[in-house]
């Protein structure tokens, strides 16, 4: 058959819902079923199904949490600012006054470029105007008012007029998209302690504790915690941001992927003396 002749994807779907359905769960059960039957691929349903949860989650659902937002504050000098941009990697920041009650708009990290020019520089004219939204907003109408706006930070605010936290346009692409993979993934068929070619470890957060002690002979606690997300979390005190590196027992663990709300995939680098019981799989 002629290549050319053969019916194109949207062409499939289409004779697929030809049949339309009378709800968003008979709409995805048909899609569901062109997954199954290869008109499309685990990506594209994947998008099609987290672009239809938006329109049930509230920005409160996937909000970055007051206490954990990177700020600036309005007196501080651009030095401390850099400080502050090299240590977080954020493209933007809340600045804020008295407190973080008090957000007096959004400095964009590029903006500091004045001053390092020897331009003037003050840093209440170099800020952008803030966005405030409800909690209760949501996710869909978010993403469209953004796109909008071309606004891509907003600071989330609750029923009583105080700051809840702050949502990004990434936030929200992420809930449809998925985590955007890299070079530190693995299969979530293989093992969660890799060993890499470097002679380190690529260890999945969900790794319980018990399962890492056994692996690299320490001793680790899991009262407080079950895996090694939580493992990391509890010695920070707080969440960790991508490539972090810290020292627990004598191991050097760097964060590897990590978002707004949880750690997903560290490596480890134990004492060289240490007995190791991992895995040896190697990832070329």
């Amino acid at each position: 058959m002629d290549p050319s002749s053969r019916p194109s994807l949207i062409e499939r779907l289409t004779t697929l819902l030809l049949r339309e359905p009378e709800d968003r769960e008979q709409l995805l059960e048909l899609l569901r079923g062109a997954f199954e039957r290869h008109l499309m691929d685990a990506d594209a349903l994947s998008i099609i199904e987290g672009a239809l949860s938006v329109a049930d989650m509230a920005v409160r659902d996937i909000m970055v949490p007051r206490a954990q937002m990177d700020v600036v504050d309005i007196n501080d000098k651009p030095e401390q600012i850099v400080d502050i941009v090299l240590a977080t990697a954020h493209s933007r920041f809340p600045a804020i006054g008295e407190g973080k009650d008090d957000v007096l708009g959004i400095l964009l990290a590029k903006d500091l470029l004045r001053y390092f020019a020897g331009k003037e520089f003050d840093l209440r004219d170099m800020l952008r105007p803030a966005i405030f939204i409800p909690e209760s907003k949501r996710l869909n109408v978010l993403l469209r008012e953004f796109r909008a706006s071309r606004n891509h930070m907003a600071i989330v605010v609750d029923e009583y007029g105080g700051v809840a936290g702050l949502v990004t346009i990434e936030d929200v692409l992420e809930q449809i998209v998925g985590d955007i993979e890299d070079e530190y993934d693995f299969d979530e068929t293989e093992d969660n302690i890799v060993r890499d070619n470097t002679g380190r470890y690529r260890v999945k957060a969900v790794t319980e504790i018990a399962d890492f002690n056994q692996a690299f002979a320490t001793r680790f606690d899991d009262t407080d915690y079950d895996t090694v997300g939580g493992l990391v979390i509890h010695h920070l005190g707080r969440l960790p941001k991508r490539n972090e590196v810290v020292s627990i027992g004598g191991m050097r663990i760097q964060v590897l992927r990590a978002d707004s709300r949880r750690v997903h995939t560290l490596l480890v680098d134990p004492q060289k003396d240490l007995p190791l019981t991992a895995p040896q799989t190697a990832i070329e």
